[in-house]
């Protein structure tokens, strides 16, 4: 073998260790190709995604193209590999070990490893790049691939699998969606992360978890004294109030402090006319999902309704607010004062047993179970399964939980300790 004979044999196994590793490198590329960008690309007239997508649409014949060039240029490899090691050592059993080890090595290294990595590196240009070059070799193969597949269609048959495109491998559902807003690191803000995420629990979440419980609404009994009537609405500092006559039982209506402002700016308020302007109620079911409550405000071009169970008894008052609170945060800044809390030198907190646990959670930075009761009364007393006596102590979550004061079986202040370790709680 001349030196000229040696070099072509070797130039042309570089070749064809080069052509496989195009092979792989597309096969992984196009594979790894981000579906959902792809769309996207396609949207705006990338050409490259357009070939793409196209060859996606055909995966087992694009599968059966890269396999089959990828294959013939191995074996071709192998065989080369052979020649040149028999025509330097002659024909022998170690010539043919040393040449089925150095074409494994090559292989592995030029036409399968390293172009594997650099095709999941830089998916979109070689996926592009090779796309323009695999469609016309789909077309000139297809012949060669249909025979094949009817093989291979053949054989999922005889072992009992029909393969089929599954809309749900293609499709992201809830529980995706929300994975994929988590993991999107610098591409989404924290801030629009949050947002999102709280859109996700909307359709999880009801009117029940959110609303004003009926205790602690502010309501005017229009029966009652006209004087102090008077005085609670003047110094209010909400928009709209709760009229009822006699008690909550005995609900008239809600009325906008507007409204009463300007009857009493122009010396014509009295219950007569504070009943004129005093609207129906609009009325909420119990365990309504947020998300259906929301179109149901935009729907009725209401802003607050009253919560009521199926026997028609006054649960709770939740407002639009209330929602909009729910995806996109506070709109006050929350702190332990205006919460109903004080917070001790020792850095617990002195709460009232009808703060609501989700404010305490959200406002103040605690884990306090959220399932089941929504007050800290109602935590405090499915605990202990009874009412306990002042003094007592436990644990919840991590956080210290003192009874501070009982009063008509109900939990009026507990002393409340978040854990040292917020993100590790004890219990």
């Amino acid at each position: 073998m001349t030196h000229i004979h040696l070099s072509v044999l070797l130039s042309t196994l570089v070749l064809l260790l080069i052509l496989s590793g195009f092979f792989a490198a597309s096969e992984t590329s196009l594979m790894a190709l981000n579906r959902y960008r792809l769309r996207h690309l396609v949207k705006t007239g990338e050409k490259g995604a357009r070939r793409a997508t196209f060859l996606l649409s055909r995966t087992d014949k694009l599968l059966g193209v890269l396999s089959l060039g990828n294959n013939l240029l191995n074996a071709a490899a192998a065989a080369l590999v052979t020649i040149i090691c028999v025509s330097l050592l002659g024909n022998n059993k170690w010539a043919l070990t040393l040449g089925t080890l150095i074409v494994t090595f090559a292989i592995l290294v030029f036409s399968e490893i390293t172009p594997k990595v650099l095709g999941a590196t830089y998916t979109e240009p070689i996926a592009f790049f090779a796309s323009a070059i695999l469609i016309p070799m789909l077309r000139i193969c297809y012949p060669i691939v249909w025979f094949v597949n009817l093989f291979v269609s053949g054989l999922l048959r005889i072992i009992g699998l029909t393969p089929k495109l599954n809309p749900k491998n293609i499709r992201l559902g809830m529980a995706e969606l929300r994975t994929l807003v988590m993991e999107s690191g610098p591409f989404i803000p924290k801030h629009h992360q949050r947002i999102l995420v709280n859109l996700f629990e909307l359709e999880k979440t009801t009117v029940d978890d959110i609303m004003t419980p009926r205790g602690q609404i502010e309501s005017v009994d229009i029966e009652g004294d006209f004087e102090m009537l008077s005085e609670q609405l003047s110094t209010s500092n909400h928009t709209k109030i709760v009229i009822h006559s006699g008690g909550l039982d005995s609900l008239i209506g809600i009325v906008r402090m507007r409204d009463v402002l300007h009857l009493m700016r122009i010396g014509n308020f009295n219950r007569d006319t504070l009943k004129q302007i005093t609207q129906p109620p609009y009325f909420i079911p119990e365990g309504t999902p947020l998300l259906s409550q929301l179109q149901m405000f935009q729907e009725n071009q209401e802003q607050l309704g009253l919560v009521v169970d199926e026997y028609g008894d006054l649960l709770g008052l939740l407002t639009l607010e209330d929602i909009l609170e729910e995806i996109v945060g506070e709109f006050s800044a929350g702190n332990a004062t205006a919460l109903g809390a004080r917070k001790l030198a020792d850095g617990s907190y002195l709460a009232g047993g009808s703060i609501l646990i989700k404010d305490l959670n959200r406002k103040l930075g605690m884990q306090l179970p959220t399932k089941g009761p929504r007050t800290l009364n109602g935590l405090i007393l499915e605990h202990f399964q009874d009412i306990p006596e002042t003094g007592v102590t436990f644990k919840i979550n991590g956080h210290t939980i003192e009874i501070i004061h009982v009063h008509d079986h109900q939990v009026r202040t507990a002393k409340v300790t978040p854990p040292t370790d917020p993100e590790h709680p004890l219990s």
